[in-house]
């Protein structure tokens, strides 16, 4: 995915020299052809994240399009309060990337890890919330957020996130994408957790049970029309993410749900409030918080008996 955002970039920084890149001084593999191609567009702002968002945020105001990236944690929650003060007050157009959002960094331990940056960047006013399932979402929010007004963060998966959509979708900032059709349960996901949804709605399906699923590539703002539609229709909404239950996705979806009459019930999976405190591949870290594949749909067989 992070390959898939830089080879979009890099297409979008050649026809607007406005775009800036500010990075950390890591991911030189990735960033290589876009530093070769965009020489003067881009800056490794070094070891140092918080001087980094400042400096993005003034690039920003003098009219720049900037985009910071980092890995896990590191763009987020180290200068968070750079973000709120230099970049969100302002409505400043600096678009924070993190790639490796959840597990992604499994081994490096919960320091690496991003399982509380989805809640902790949408409770900032004015911070725009996007967490793309595949390559085409990635190249599509790429896109859209390069437009778009103000500061968004980002959460990309690390790379080899498998396809969901053919490389065309009607994507739009705040849009749920329909997956496909089904009845009773209705699964919403958001982020790389996807390819888990998919090994699930197998299971599902050997049990005679076939979901509604939506990828939700924009948290915030959150899709509420087909958030209501959905809960008019269906019996179950279940949620999906690879974050913590404490303000993440599935808190944005019953925020919408507790502000209506009547709705499906719902079953949100993710991390039950904890800090990962063992050491693994994402796989295998998934399987252990209980939101791999099988264990979604474990919890969901059990929730429609």
């Amino acid at each position: 995915m992070r390959d898939t955002f830089f080879a979009t970039l890099s297409q979008l920084a050649k026809e607007n020299k406005n775009i800036e890149v500010v990075t950390g001084d890591l991911g030189f593999g990735v960033l290589k052809p876009f530093w070769e191609a965009h020489p003067d567009q881009i800056i490794n702002a070094g070891i140092a994240e918080q001087n980094l968002t400042s400096v993005a945020a003034g690039m920003a105001l003098e009219g720049k399009t900037v985009f910071t990236y980092s890995i896990g944690n590191f763009p987020t929650l180290r200068c968070l309060e750079q973000i709120r003060n230099d970049c969100a007050y302002h409505n400043a157009n600096v678009k924070i990337v993190c790639v490796g959002g959840g597990f992604v960094y499994g081994s490096l331990g919960m320091s690496h890890h991003a399982t509380e940056d989805i809640a902790v960047m949408r409770a900032l006013p004015d911070v725009t919330v996007l967490c793309p399932g595949d390559l085409v979402e990635a190249t599509a929010v790429t896109k859209a957020i390069a437009k778009y007004p103000g500061t968004c963060y980002v959460r990309l998966g690390r790379g080899g996130e498998k396809k969901i959509h053919s490389d065309n979708i009607d994507f739009e900032i705040g849009k749920a994408i329909k997956v496909r059709e089904g009845k009773d349960v209705a699964i919403f996901s958001t982020g790389a957790i996807f390819e888990e949804i998919a090994e699930a709605c197998e299971i599902l399906k050997e049990n005679g049970i076939t979901p509604t699923v939506y990828t939700f590539p924009t948290v915030k703002p959150i899709d509420t029309e087909t958030i209501c539609e959905i809960a008019k229709s269906h019996k179950l909404i279940v949620t999906c993410e690879e974050h913590n239950l404490s303000g993440g996705f599935g808190s944005a979806v019953a925020e919408v749900l507790a502000e209506l009459p009547s709705h499906a019930r719902l079953l949100r999976m993710g991390m039950n409030d904890q800090y990962c405190t063992i050491v693994g591949d994402q796989k295998y870290l998934r399987d252990q918080y209980g939101i791999s594949g099988k264990k979604i749909a474990e919890k969901i067989l059990h929730e429609v008996k």
